[in-house]
Order: C-alpha cells, then sequence, then structure tokens
C-alpha cells in the first residue's frame, strides 16, 4: 500500500461508558414511544410523555456516566498531586466493601505513607545538613569527572572560598586531585589556602542519579597530635625526673656527707670505711642510672622489622626453652609460617612469658601458650594464674613497673614489636578464672 491507512480515532472512556449506557435503555425507550403511538391518547399527551422519556433516559444515562467518570476523575487528581509531592491530598466517600472504595482507601493509605516517608526524608536531611555544617571535618562530594558538587562549611574555611565560588571546578585546580587517587584512607602532609600540617584523609564511593561520586573526607590532626605529643612529653619527664630523682639524690646526699668526714681534722677511727660503702653506693646507682639510660635508648631506637619466613611452632618452642625457672605449658596451634622479624618476635614472646612466670612463682601455678587463627589473623594467648593487673592503665607506660629491679620498658618494647609488624598487643585479666591473659594478635598476610 502506498500509504498506511490511518487508524479510526478511538472513543474516549467516557463516551464508551455514555453510548453502552444510551444502549442499555435504548430498546426500552423504543417500545414505550411506540405503545404510546398505538395507544389511544391525545397527540399532545403522547408527544409529552415521549418527550419525558427520552429526557429520562438521557438523565439516567448521563448519571451513570458521572458516576463512572467522576471517580476515575477524582484519582486522576490525586495522582497527579502525588507525583508533585503534595501528600495532603485525600479522596472522599473511601470505604470498604466495593472495588472502587477499596481503591479509593488503598491510594489514601499509599499517600499518608508517602507523606510519612517524606517528612523523615526531610528530617533526615536537616540534620544531615546541621551535622555537615557544624563538623569540623572537611567533606567534599565529586562526580565521576572529577567535579566539585558539594562541600560543607569546615571546606570552605579550608579552601578559603565561599561554596559559589568552588563547585563546578576541577579537583586539580583545588587541589584535591591526589585525594582521588591512590589508597582510600592514609595520612598527608599538605598545605591548603585556609591551613596547613597533617590531615587525615578518607574517600569512599557512592551513587546519585545512576552514577559514582567520591566522597573526601579530611580532618585536621595536628591539634590532636600536638596534644599527644605534650602529654607524651609530660609523662617522659614525669618518668625519668622519677628516676633521675632516685638516683641523684642519694649521690648528692653520699657526696654531701662524704665531703664532711674529709674536711674534718680530726677524722673517725672508720672513716675508711664509711668512704668505701659511700663509694660503693654512688657507684651502684650510677651504675643502675646507666642502664635506665640504656633501656631508653633501646626503646627509642627500636630498628625496622627484617622480615623472613618462620614457623610459629619454632619461635613458641625457643622462646619457651629460655625460661627455666618454671614450666611453661605449649598448648598446639595449626601449622603457620610468619613473614615476620624472628629476633624481635622472640624477644616479645620472651617478655610475655617471663612477665607470666613472675606472677606465677609465688603460688607455684602453670603458665600456658598457644595459638589459633581465624583465617585473617594468628592470636597468641599466654596465661597465668597469679594475681592479676591491677593498674591496667599503666601496662603501657614506659619505665612504670611495680616490680622489683624492674625496668618497665618489657611491655612498651613488646606493643612496639607488635605494631611495627601490623599486630596488636593487649593484657587483661581473665573473666572466668584467676590470672593475667596476654593476646598477641598478627596478621597471616
Amino acid at each position: 500500500m502506498g500509504s498506511q491507512a490511518k487508524r479510526k480515532p478511538r472513543l474516549s472512556h467516557e463516551n464508551r461508558i455514555l453510548l453502552l449506557a444510551l444502549a442499555s435503555g435504548a430498546g426500552g425507550v423504543l417500545a414505550a414511544v411506540i405503545l404510546l403511538w398505538q395507544g389511544n391518547h391525545e397527540p399532545g399527551t403522547r408527544w409529552s410523555l415521549a418527550f419525558l422519556v427520552v429526557v429520562v433516559w438521557l438523565g439516567f444515562a448521563f448519571a451513570v456516566r458521572s458516576a463512572v467518570v467522576h471517580p476515575l476523575q477524582t484519582l486522576s487528581n490525586m495522582q497527579s498531586a502525588l507525583r508533585e509531592g503534595d501528600f495532603s491530598f485525600r479522596v472522599r466517600g473511601a470505604k470498604s466493601g466495593d472495588a472502587l472504595g477499596e481503591l479509593m482507601l488503598e491510594v489514601n493509605t499509599l499517600s499518608e505513607m508517602l507523606r510519612e516517608q517524606r517528612l523523615g526524608a526531610m528530617e533526615a536531611s536537616a540534620l544531615l545538613t546541621t551535622v555537615m555544617t557544624e563538623i569540623d571535618v572537611a567533606v567534599f562530594t565529586f562526580d565521576g569527572e572529577q567535579r566539585l558538587r558539594l562541600l560543607n562549611r569546615a571546606a570552605e574555611r579550608l579552601m578559603a572560598q565561599n561554596s559559589e565560588r568552588l563547585i563546578g571546578k576541577s579537583a586539580k585546580e583545588i587541589g584535591l586531585l591526589e585525594c582521588l587517587e591512590g589508597e582510600s584512607a592514609r595520612t598527608l602532609e599538605k598545605t591548603f589556602p585556609g591551613g596547613s600540617g597533617r590531615w587525615g584523609f578518607r574517600r569512599s564511593v557512592f551513587r546519585q542519579g545512576g552514577k559514582p561520586h567520591s566522597l573526601v573526607v579530611l580532618a585536621d590532626l595536628s591539634r590532636a597530635l600536638r596534644e599527644e605529643e605534650r602529654q607524651a612529653w609530660q609523662r617522659l619527664v614525669r618518668v625519668l625526673g622519677h628516676e633521675l630523682n632516685n638516683s641523684l639524690a642519694p649521690i648528692c646526699s653520699i657526696a654531701g656527707s662524704l665531703e664532711d668526714i674529709m674536711k674534718r681534722e680530726a677524722r673517725p677511727s672508720d672513716w675508711e670505711d664509711d668512704l668505701r660503702r659511700g663509694l660503693r653506693v654512688i657507684a651502684e646507682r650510677s651504675d643502675a642510672l646507666s642502664r635506665f639510660m640504656r633501656d631508653y635508648s633501646r626503646l627509642a631506637r627500636l630498628p625496622k622489622p627484617q622480615l623472613r619466613p618462620i614457623s610459629m611452632d619454632t619461635l613458641v618452642r625457643t622462646a619457651v626453652g629460655l625460661e627455666r625457672r618454671a614450666e611453661v605449658q605449649i598448648v598446639p596451634g595449626p601449622e603457620v609460617t610468619l613473614h615476620v622479624d624472628p629476633d624481635q618476635l622472640q624477644q616479645l614472646i620472651i617478655n610475655l612469658i617471663r612477665n607470666a612466670v613472675d606472677a606465677s612463682l609465688e603460688g607455684h601455678t602453670p603458665v600456658r601458650i598457644g595459638w589459633s587463627t581465624n583465617g585473617v589473623w594468628l592470636n597468641l594467648f599466654v596465661q597465668d594464674e597469679g594475681q592479676g593487673i591491677a593498674n591496667p592503665a599503666n601496662l603501657f607506660v614506659p619505665f612504670f613497673t611495680t616490680k622489683p629491679g624492674g625496668s618497665g620498658i618489657g611491655l612498651a618494647l613488646s606493643r612496639q614489636i607488635a605494631e611495627g609488624h601490623g599486630g596488636r598487643l593487649a593484657l587483661r585479666n581473665r573473666e572466668n578464672e584467676k590470672g593475667c591473659e596476654a593476646i598477641l594478635e598478627l596478621p597471616l598476610s
């Protein structure tokens, strides 16, 4: 065919309802009119009755059309209101018991549900906006083309510009390109227009409008690090001062006493013995102070681990074999080969065993050591049945010790070794039994 035949226009739904209503009453109306004209009636009466029948017929037909179309128009208006975001609109006359009433009830329920969801979304959005505005962390959002789409007040201060000037610029233009590349969490040493120092950086990906976006968070670590550094110096000076005073005070006192003895013209008969004892104490305290400084230097200059493969069983059995004061029970674990610094890790295990044995000597209670794995971490435990930990807060404070003659660096050095291998060290009192338990966690890969 040269051209496609045009489709006949379809009647609208309301016109089809009207035609059906007219068709349903047409037979009765026609029969009534025929009976009127065949009956013995005056012409005026015939015309009047025929007109009345036709009017009633048409009236009922249009009433049927209206009864069907009006609720549909109401539902259409409500659907339009929902699309425009107006959830206060309700359909009247909704009731259960008929199909149209059930539909109206469902539409009203849907409107109420959407209204509650919208209210919840608005409250959540308001809360998020408030948090984004008030937090002292710079937050940036970039689209797939690395262009800035959103930032908070802290980010404006960091960039020393308002959001109107920044939004739409590329990450390279505002100096954040390196934040969209490389590791997603790290520490940066960087200078921005609004500040400089060390920054904790995190990046994550989310989708908006079906497209990936990048969320970049920058937290200023300088203030926290300075506070931690200040507290560390205070603790260090306090400990150093305590240890130095413990050695220097008796040295000064004894030196003064010896000087008084040497100034006397008439010296006591045993002055040589006093001199020897005084010099011996000075030598002992000087040696103790020298050992203290040597231990401090050792803690401060722990070398970087030299990794090589070694069996966990070998490490544990070698460390246990060096403890001769008490028997240490080994709870064998799975065969595991770790890439670690054997010397450092063995020193760590030796320290844990020695502490456990020290706690168990008085009561002659057993010490146990063993290990297990969970697929990601190796967990080494050392358990004793001593008195437990009285002051957990000072466990890893350098030079803090409750042992007579202890140096106070064993646990601090052990934790430093564990963290140097990417692991963790913790000590805690056992929950259901007497004593203490040391837990060393090391990554398996």
